[in-house]
């Protein structure tokens, strides 16, 4: 049994410790937030202690999830790493990349576990998809949410955007090569709106739109390669995929299936998938695969902020 901790006991602290609690692999320890009347409620309704100080875990935990908001992923995850313990950070990994490489470099230097939260990596149809694709030359993803005052401390961008951000990137072999983007608050000071179109060296482009204040929740993802077209469905954990093949009077025939997709809750897939890595297993989203895309997501914003000042909409900083 690993001994494992939550430190935030916000929404996602609350179904990390959630799924610890029900893990077979884990024994909930403790709940750390600054918020007693947050966090205690939390820790006693698992049987888990309860600290306000996340140093209190050293000695205490052997694997963590980092769930508190981003400008304290680097100073708490840092200190974790340092001390050996295995550290799951939820996306994205850090406010800038000096503060993603701080904590990668405690993980390399102590040698202990680091997984980022990219939690759409661990959905069934993603997975299911990633099996058949080849050479995805054009990608297209709408990420529509309705408002909620969650993530608020961050943009769109970094709160929904990242994760297809991230899945593209998994699925494209290449490098960036130009970013174009735009985008808009709406309500509140930062971009709630976003569009991006990205093109890599090999030729391939993504066009991705995010928004969180949408009237209907979508999560929508497709790509075409040569011959095929597949789409993904987040939500619904779907994914399908048309085929091309020419007859034999040269006319196209299409051949479309539903993948085999296994349900099954992409939080609960990640955990496990970290613990196993803290058993010593493989990393699958590793601090480098989230730092790509923190990299690539400041890259989108910097070019929406750099429209927005051409016509002349102001965005809070």
């Amino acid at each position: 049994m690993i001994r494992v901790a939550v430190a935030g006991a916000g929404a996602f602290g609350r179904e990390h410790a959630r799924v610890y609690f029900e893990s077979e692999a884990a024994q909930l320890v403790a709940v750390c937030d600054i918020d007693e009347s947050r966090g205690r409620p939390l820790a006693e309704r698992f049987g888990a202690a309860f600290v306000t100080d996340h140093r209190e875990l050293i000695g205490l935990a052997d694997a963590v999830s980092v769930a508190v908001p981003t400008e304290s992923h680097a100073a708490i995850a840092t200190d974790l790493l340092n001390a050996g313990i295995a550290v799951l950070v939820e996306k994205p990994i850090a406010r800038s990349l000096d503060e993603a490489d701080r904590i990668i470099d405690a993980a390399t230097r102590s040698g202990a576990v680091l997984q980022v939260g990219h939690l759409e990596r661990f959905n069934p149809a993603v997975t299911a998809a990633a099996r058949i694709a080849t050479h995805p030359r054009f990608f297209e993803a709408h990420r529509l949410s309705i408002f909620t005052p969650r993530s608020l401390d961050i943009d769109v961008v970094m709160d929904l955007m990242i994760h297809d951000l991230d899945v593209v990137l998994s699925l494209v072999n290449s490098e960036v090569v130009e970013v174009r983007a735009a985008g808009v608050p709406i309500l509140t000071p930062k971009i709630d709106i976003a569009n991006a179109r990205i093109e890599f060296a090999n030729g391939s482009i993504a066009n991705l739109t995010a928004s969180r204040v949408s009237a209907e929740r979508v999560r929508r993802l497709r790509f075409f390669q040569p011959g095929q077209y597949v789409s993904i469905d987040y939500a619904v954990q779907e994914a399908a995929i048309v085929s091309v093949q020419p007859r034999p009077d040269g006319r196209p025939e299409f051949e479309s299936r539903v993948l085999p997709v296994e349900s099954a809750e992409p939080l609960r897939v990640e955990i496990e998938a970290f613990l196993a890595a803290a058993a010593g297993g493989p990393i699958r989203v590793s601090g480098a695969e989230g730092r790509r895309a923190l990299a690539l997501a400041i890259d989108v914003t910097e070019k929406i902020r750099e429209h927005a000042a051409r016509v002349g909409v102001p965005l809070a900083g």
